[in-house]
């Protein structure tokens, strides 16, 4: 990937809670608890996932710098949600989770040397995973994220 891609992509990554928090700013109960009529998950369940996620993503991110060829695995986010009780925490500490996973790994991102970026292991579920796959893949997922929870918003303000 070339420089000013990954550079990007770093600012798209570092800027993502405030991202998912301008999505989730100013929602009452009931919104943050609306469930989409397309059977997917709320507002506050998507925090929280995106929260766990980013939490194992920046584990990743650590295994693949520090470790020689690492097995990264995927996991079943539905039995996450299920088990750690996504419907009915408080969506502020997962907030918090989110913004420290990424502060911390974008000060690893920003002093990576060329050779540490193709460091790459094997995920369970994609196959050969690279530092450069992992940033592409993160830099835009509490983007998507964010973008689920308006799409629920706006069937919630139509229902």
């Amino acid at each position: 990937m070339a420089r000013n891609n990954r550079q990007e992509l770093i600012e798209q990554y570092r800027n993502g809670p405030d991202v998912i928090e301008e999505a989730v700013a100013m929602l009452s109960q009931a919104e943050l608890d609306y469930k989409p009529s397309d059977g997917g998950w709320s507002p506050r369940e998507v925090v929280h996932h995106t929260a766990d996620s980013e939490m194992t993503s920046a584990i990743r991110l650590r295994r693949l710098l520090a470790e020689n060829q690492p097995e990264i695995l995927g996991y079943d986010g539905d039995e996450f949600a299920r088990r750690l009780q996504y419907t009915t925490r408080p969506i502020e500490p997962s907030l918090d989770a989110i913004r420290s996973a990424r502060t911390t790994s974008t000060s690893i991102l920003e002093n990576l040397g060329e050779e540490e970026w193709s460091r790459a292991g094997t995920h369970s579920e994609l196959g050969p995973y690279s530092v450069d796959l992992w940033l592409e893949l993160y830099a835009v997922h509490c983007r998507d994220h964010a973008q689920q929870i308006l799409r629920a918003l706006a069937e919630a303000k139509t229902a």
